[in-house]
């Protein structure tokens, strides 16, 4: 179908004169003339259509686009001004809230639901006719200009077809839905509400989970993994069907996904039609290898869940399966022969039926390959979280759309010369007009649903970091298809646009916008716990949001604290040098850069300069903020590594050798001393210097131990014992030289010399 049509029909009639003029912009291309061929395309040519697009047809669609979006704000918070009147009080009882109030507030809802909805589709359509009528441009009239880079990134920086800008707008309206249907249908029990609703809900062998999908920037994804492998350990899954770690690399995916020539399951996925489904063929590794290649069927119910049907199946038989000549009737035969239950038998001949019969309804087809590299974390045995990181990402053409220039041959399933020829990523050796690559790695966090269980801590942290890029509604099959067949498709998913900007956050910058959402979250959540009363008020107090000291991924308080005084300390000292403007700013920016992370950054009572102790006497805490009776560091159990015990034992150790060693020399030298009085004295200090050495461990012992379980920010090094029993030795062994020297001289000059020789010597000496 031709985009033109599609927009006719797409167009909400109220706001008719408000899309994008796309027959005009296809006129001024001379799309549909075809007497002026030969007429050249000049520079006024070019003025006038850029000017349109952007000047023009872009602004129009862009500030409607605004105005709208805050309309609609202000129609929910109106709405919601109205639901908080209405929460019982002490002088204004539950049973006052009239039913007939609600279900006017429920029609309030409900237009705006509406709206919400078309804006959506306003902005889908629009975003797909800019992209498609720069494609035109670019290839009729691009020989110089091409303006399809440029309308790409001014609908990235206008925030246009971005899921997430729906996202708080959509959960005050879920929250308010809530709230009146849960007083209007009083017999239904209270049922804790999911805040999460841009997360999707699927279901896995009976059991329910939580999918929450993000990409992850190449410079963010070692982080990203050492992050999870700290709590999960990685797997490491077999060419086969990944049963059991085996020490290999990670595995290479392919996923062989099925649509016909008019894309139907693209666009019903696309436009979260009720029942939307996807097809794909999924095996690991090579396919000459012969693996386990699985058929997949994932349906998405109306109430948001996701629901697998799949069943194995050999390579030889998938063509005969695709073309309705082959039921599995070779695996049923398996099957009864080894005598499983009749309901396993019947289960799996009903899949296999409703799948066959789901491709020959829909002329189905492989039309696009996706291969990727998977790195999965989880626990043995514990499917409570399950995590799965996807690199190297890319998407090729498995069409025979072209019946001219097939991609793939129409008689085969697959490609021979992709399989055939063991091709890898980056896949080099085919035309790379069908190939695209995905920019970043896709994480995949999926958490089990358990009653009253609260996912981990560290997940919390991990998702609200800067290190991952929400993208909840991120599907291989939907942007594989809207990057190679775009040609074939009218609607484009809403992420596109996020591919243009640059997914890299700060991280104070994320951790406040997080602690912002959570806030507003509880703040609305105990709004509507007031309103229902009971259980759901006492629930809501319980889950109140309490705000974080500091950010585990973003500047602390100490470190802002130390950057604020090194700036104050800077602009009291008298300037020495006349700087230029602009200076004075680059300077503080590069002083706080410099000052986070370091001791003082860290530990900014640590300082020891004049400034900060005077400026630590005379601090003043701000009004309301009273100070901390415990630090953070000595919050929660204390919590010492072996390791350090260890080594504080074995620096005792070392003193009491010395100990002993410098004890044995001492007794020694005391024992053979005999009428030497010198000898006896050097004996004796020596036991001393012992002594000394063997009470300085010990003690040093007992203070560095008491050290660690205050948890004291003090340094563990001491250079007075050592230096004291180092100048103690030095002493001795000086003493011992001279009283030594001076008992032999004294000795010389008692006894006279009996000869010559003697004399002479004695002489010499002298």
């Amino acid at each position: 179908m031709r985009f033109g049509k599609t927009l006719r029909e797409s167009v909400y009639q109220p706001w008719k004169d408000q899309y994008i003029d796309y027959s005009k912009l296809k006129t001024m291309l001379r799309e549909d003339t075809r007497d002026d061929d030969d007429v050249p395309w000049t520079e006024d040519d070019e003025n006038r259509f850029c000017d349109e697009i952007f000047n023009v047809q872009l602004e129009k669609v862009a500030n409607f686009q605004d105005k709208t979006v805050t309309s609609l704000k202000e129609q929910a918070e109106t709405a919601f001004d109205k639901l908080k009147d209405m929460a019982p009080s002490e002088e204004k009882p539950k049973s006052d809230i009239t039913t007939a109030r609600l279900k006017e507030l429920k029609g309030e809802l409900d237009a705006i639901t509406n709206e919400v909805k078309e804006l959506k589709k306003y902005s889908s359509a629009n975003y797909t006719g800019f992209l498609k009528i720069a494609k035109k441009h670019d290839r009729k009239r691009g020989d110089r200009y091409k303006v399809r880079p440029m309308i790409r990134v001014s609908l990235a920086e206008r925030g246009f077809n971005s899921e997430q800008a729906y996202t708080p707008l959509l959960t005050k309206l879920s929250l308010m839905y809530y709230a009146i249907n849960q007083n209007l249908d009083e017999g239904e029990q209270y049922q804790p509400l999911d805040l999460n609703l841009e997360n999707q809900q699927e279901v896995h062998n009976g059991e329910r989970y939580t999918a929450h999908k993000f990409w992850i920037h190449p410079d963010n994804l070692l982080e990203v993994k050492t992050t999870i492998l700290r709590h999960l350990p990685a797997l490491i899954y077999t060419q086969q069907a990944g049963k059991e770690p085996d020490g290999n690399d990670d595995p290479k995916i392919t996923s062989l996904y099925f649509d016909n020539s008019k894309f139907q399951l693209y666009a019903r996925k696309v436009d979260r039609q009720v029942d939307a489904s996807s097809l794909r063929l999924r095996w690991y590794g090579k396919l000459g290898s012969k693996p386990d290649v699985v058929l997949e069927q994932k349906i998405v119910h109306e109430n948001g869940l996701s629901e697998e049907r799949k069943f194995n199946i050999k390579n030889k038989y998938i063509k005969q399966f695709i073309d309705g000549e082959y039921k599995m009737e070779k695996t049923v035969q398996k099957m009864e022969r080894q005598g499983q239950t009749a309901e396993a038998i019947e289960s799996f001949k009903t899949t296999v039926e409703e799948i066959q019969e789901f491709i020959v309804r829909a002329k189905l087809g492989p039309v696009l390959r996706a291969n990727y590299t998977r790195t999965a974390f989880q626990k043995p045995s514990d499917d409570r979280v399950r995590i799965s990181i996807d690199t190297n990402i890319a998407f090729i053409r498995e069409d025979t759309l072209d019946r001219d220039r097939p991609c793939r041959d129409p008689d085969e399933w697959h490609r021979l010369d992709i399989d055939n020829g063991n091709m890898s990523y980056p896949f080099k050796n085919i035309n790379q007009s069908e190939v695209s690559r995905f920019p970043y790695a896709l994480l995949e966090i999926k958490l089990k649903e358990e009653g009253g269980r609260k996912r981990p801590r560290w997940i919390e942290d991990l998702l609200a970091s800067h290190l991952v890029h929400a993208a909840p509604r991120f599907s291989k099959f939907v942007h594989g298809s809207a990057s190679l067949f775009e040609d074939y498709v009218n609607h484009l998913p809403l992420w596109l646009s996020d591919l243009e900007t640059d997914i890299r956050k700060d991280p104070q910058t994320a951790h406040d916008a997080e602690e912002q959402r959570k806030a507003q979250q509880a703040e609305d959540a105990i709004m509507v716990g007031s309103v229902l009363g009971g259980a759901a008020a006492a629930a809501a107090k319980m889950g109140s949001y309490k705000p974080a000291t500091s950010s585990p991924v973003g500047k602390s308080y100490l470190s802002e604290r130390a950057a604020r005084e090194a700036r104050e300390a800077r602009e009291s000292l008298p300037p020495t040098t006349v700087s230029r403007p602009g200076e004075e700013d680059a300077e503080d920016g590069a002083d706080q850069q410099r000052g986070y992370g370091t001791l003082s950054s860290v530990f900014p009572g640590f300082s020891l300069s004049r400034y900060s102790r005077a400026k630590r006497q005379r601090e003043r805490l701000p009004e309301g903020v009273t100070k901390p009776e415990t630090w953070l560091k000595n919050a929660g159990p204390l919590q010492v590594e072996p390791k350090v015990w260890l080594a504080n034992e074995r620096t005792f150790l070392k003193w009491q050798h010395i100990c002993v060693l410098l004890g044995s020399l001492a007794i020694s030298l005391y024992t053979a001393a005999g009428d030497n009085v010198v000898a006896e004295c050097m004996g004796v200090a020596y036991v001393a210097i012992a002594v000394m050495a063997g009470a300085w461990g010990y003690a040093m012992l007992r203070r560095r131990r008491d050290m660690i379980v205050e948890r004291s920010g003090k340094d563990f090094d001491n250079m007075v014992g050592p230096l004291a029993v180092s100048a103690a030795l030095m002493l001795a062994l000086v003493l011992n030289l001279v009283f030594s020297y001076r008992a032999a001289f004294a000795k010389l000059d008692d006894n006279q010399p009996v000869n010559g020789t003697e004399a002479a010597f004695v002489g010499e000496l002298v």
